[in-house]
C-alpha cells in the first residue's frame, strides 16, 4: 500500500519518502529499497503503455521518490508534512511504528493511518498530539483507484480533516468521510456481495460464470454510473421496500428485510424522485432533465466498455 501512496503522489508531482520502521541490516535496507523502485517503476510503465501518459515523464517521478531505512529515519520525519502509517494489521506493529514516528514528526505534521481494519478511535490513543491523527482507507491499487475513505475520530481536528481531503482532492483523489465504523464503506458493502455471491453459487442458484456476467452487464454498469442510495430514490424506495420484505420471506432469511430507515420513508411517503423526497432531496430538480443525465453518463460508461449494440440492418427479417 506504502508503494501505490508514494507512486500516487509523485506522479502528481509530490516529493515523497519511502520509510522503513522496521530495523534492518544495510544490506536488507538496500534489498527492500531496490523491490520498491522496481515495482513503482513497473506499475508506472504499465500504466505509460496503456497510453496515461508518456513514458518520457517515468525517469522524473522516480527521482521523486526516495527511501529511508530505519537510522535516517528521524531527520526524514522531522520534515514530513504528511506521514501516511502503512505497517501490518497487528496493534503490536501499529503501537511500536507510531511511537517511533511520534517521536520524530512534527507536531503539525498530520498523521494517517492507512489500516483497512483498525478503526481511528481505536489507533489515536497510540499517537501524540491526537488531533492530527485519523484513517485514510485507500484501495488498491492505490495509485490508480481514485477512492480514499477518511474516517476521523472524534478529537480529530476538522482543520485536519479538511486539509487531508483537500491534499487527496488536489492529486485527484476522491475523498469520502465517514465514521469509525467497523468495514467503512467499500468494505463493509463489498463483503456483503461477496457472500451473497459465493452463498448463489453454493445454493446452485447460477454458476460464478452467470454471476459475474450479471454483475459485468447489469449490475457493474449502473452502480458505476450512479450510487446506490441515488439508485434507489432514481427506481423509487418502494421498489426495494416490497422486493426486501418479499425477499426475506420467501427466502427465510431476515438478512434480506429493509432496515428501519425503508420502512420509515416509505410510511412517510418519502419514495423517492418521483414523491420529490427519498433519501435526497428532489423538490428542486428537473426529473426529465435528470434522467436524461443519468442516460448520458450510463451511455458514456457503456461506450467505453463497447457494450452498446449497433442497431439492426433493416433487411435482416423479423424475429
Amino acid at each position: 500500500m506504502g508503494r501505490g501512496i508514494a507512486h500516487a503522489f509523485a506522479y502528481a508531482g509530490h516529493e515523497v519518502w519511502l520509510v522503513d520502521a522496521k530495523p534492518r541490516e544495510s544490506e536488507a535496507a538496500r534489498a527492500l529499497e531496490a523491490e520498491a523502485r522496481r515495482e513503482i517503476d513497473a506499475s508506472l510503465r504499465t500504466l505509460a503503455e496503456l497510453g496515461v501518459f508518456d513514458a518520457a515523464l517515468i525517469p522524473g517521478m522516480l527521482a521523486r521518490v526516495h527511501f529511508a531505512a530505519r537510522d535516517a529515519a528521524p531527520e526524514v520525519l522531522g520534515r514530513v508534512d504528511v506521514l501516511f502509517e502503512g505497517v501490518p494489521e497487528k496493534l503490536d506493529a501499529k503501537r511500536e511504528a507510531f511511537a517511533f514516528a511520534c517521536r520524530h514528526l512534527r507536531a503539525d505534521a498530520l498523521l494517517a493511518s492507512t489500516t483497512s481494519t483498525m478503526l481511528s478511535t481505536e489507533l489515536a490513543g497510540l499517537v501524540t498530539h491526537p488531533g492530527r491523527f485519523l484513517n485514510a482507507h485507500w484501495l488498491n491499487p492505490a495509485y490508480l483507484i481514485p477512492l480514499v475513505e477518511v474516517s476521523p475520530h472524534p478529537a480529530t481536528d476538522p482543520a485536519v480533516t479538511q486539509r487531508l481531503c483537500d491534499l487527496l482532492t488536489a492529486i485527484g483523489k476522491q475523498p469520502v468521510l465517514c465514521q469509525a465504523a467497523p468495514g467503512y464503506i467499500v468494505p463493509r458493502l463489498q463483503a456483503l456481495l461477496m457472500n451473497e455471491a459465493a452463498r448463489m453459487v453454493e445454493q446452485g442458484v447460477a454458476t460464478a460464470e452467470d454471476i459475474d456476467r450479471a454483475v459485468r452487464y447489469g449490475f457493474g454498469p449502473r452502480f458505476a454510473s450512479m450510487g446506490i442510495v441515488e439508485f434507489i430514490d432514481f427506481g423509487g424506495l418502494d421498489i426495494l421496500y416490497y422486493a426486501s420484505h418479499y425477499l426475506a420471506k420467501a427466502l427465510d432469511d431476515p438478512r434480506h428485510a429493509p432496515p428501519a430507515i425503508v420502512d420509515r420513508y416509505m410510511h412517510e411517503g418519502r419514495a423517492g424522485l418521483r414523491a420529490g423526497k427519498g433519501f435526497f432531496d428532489w423538490s428542486q430538480v428537473d426529473a426529465a432533465a435528470y434522467r436524461r443525465e443519468v442516460m448520458q453518463r450510463q451511455l458514456a460508461l457503456l461506450r467505453q466498455l463497447d457494450m452498446v449494440p449497433a442497431p439492426g440492418n433493416p433487411a435482416t427479417p423479423s424475429a
